[in-house]
């Protein structure tokens, strides 16, 4: 391969960076699994374009075309580069294809189960200072969600963490050129095309989504006597927000939370929610309190002492009933979450090497 893939499963949720801010982000997220899962949305084979967080182009499987995912994208850029485009990610399919197998031998796998293979890669930059300044380059794969091989771009080499990557770092470093140019791209080409791309989509990268703030309380499922009392934003963009859960005005210590950490939507904006698990009969007044780009002011919730399920839990008939079938999505919800999850790669522009 002419630039070697990295892997990462949960890094697709994590690693990228606002877009308005002074700092800039191109990454392209690489996912091939070892079978079809026969689920809707859910292909053997993605890949992902996103800059500052934002999907720009996609390609999978199924459609095996790179389309654009923004209007001033498919404006901007020339048919031959869609054609290219197309042609550079059946090539990495056939990669990707060929190497789970590899890989699920090396693991001593079988097809039984589901297996993963993801590389991400790509470039962060900053403009603070009127000029553009090269901050880091990531080459990284993840192989059933656990960090496979990635690239050290300053002594320009692999590293293996685990002993299964061995034969691949070894064969990789023992060819200086295709570290050299693993280097170069993130150094070079992936910034001139995030440049290109932030002067592309100035106008639309503009565009601010407030977040939409709620507070809901429900009964705790291992204690009776407790409520879970929740804040959740959603529907914001870009990512950063800043979320408090208060009591009498004062913020509750993060360590008390639960947070379900910065989560994607289905249409391009980000959800974050963060729990507390209080007595029943508390009488103090929570709040959330939510700070965002898009807002001129702090979004404040007050809890209306209100609880989602308490009246379900002394039910026998409804707690039974319709909390058996809640749970019952709830599994099968999580199974495609995770399926889901577990599609955070990245790749670098093509390359014919394999990792045997």
């Amino acid at each position: 391969m002419g630039a070697a893939p990295v892997v990462c499963v949960v890094f697709l949720c994590g690693v990228l960076i606002p877009a308005l801010g002074d700092k800039h982000s191109l990454y392209y997220i690489y996912t091939a699994l070892s079978k079809d899962v026969a689920l809707p949305g859910i292909y053997e084979f993605t890949a992902l374009g996103l800059l500052n967080d934002r999907a720009i182009d996609y390609y999978n499987s199924q459609e095996q075309v790179k389309v654009p995912k923004q209007d001033w994208l498919k404006e901007k850029m020339q048919p031959d580069y869609w054609d290219k485009g197309t042609q550079s990610r059946r090539s990495k399919e056939q990669w990707f294809k060929v190497n789970v197998e590899i890989l699920m031998q090396r693991m001593r796998h079988n097809h039984t189960n589901l297996h993963v293979l993801q590389w991400r890669h790509g470039c962060e930059i900053d403009e603070s200072n009127g000029d553009v300044t090269f901050l880091k380059g990531i080459s990284e794969y993840s192989y059933d969600g656990e960090e496979f091989l990635s690239f050290d771009i300053v002594n320009m080499r692999w590293i293996a963490p685990v002993p299964e990557a061995l034969p691949t770092k070894r064969k990789w470093d023992d060819v200086p050129i295709l570290n050299q140019y693993t280097k170069g791209y993130l150094e070079k080409e992936c910034v001139d095309w995030l440049t290109k791309f932030l002067e592309y989509g100035e106008e639309s990268l503009k565009k601010h989504f407030k977040p939409y703030v709620y507070k809901f309380a429900k009964k705790s499922t291992t204690n009776s006597s407790k409520l879970i009392l929740t804040c959740l934003a959603t529907s914001f963009y870009p990512k950063d927000v800043v979320m408090s859960l208060r009591k009498s005005n004062n913020s509750l210590p993060e360590h008390l939370l639960r947070s379900s950490g910065v989560r994607p939507n289905g249409d391009g904006t980000y959800q974050l929610r963060k729990s507390v698990e209080i007595q029943e009969d508390d009488t103090a007044d929570y709040d959330c309190y939510v700070t965002h780009r898009a807002l001129s002011e702090p979004v404040i919730t007050k809890w209306d002492r209100k609880c989602r399920n308490c009246w379900s839990i002394s039910s026998g008939l409804v707690g039974g009933g319709i909390g058996g079938v809640v749970v019952i999505l709830l599994t099968l919800l999580c199974g495609i979450i995770f399926v889901l999850i577990k599609k955070g790669i990245i790749g670098i522009p093509g390359s014919k090497s394999h990792w045997n």
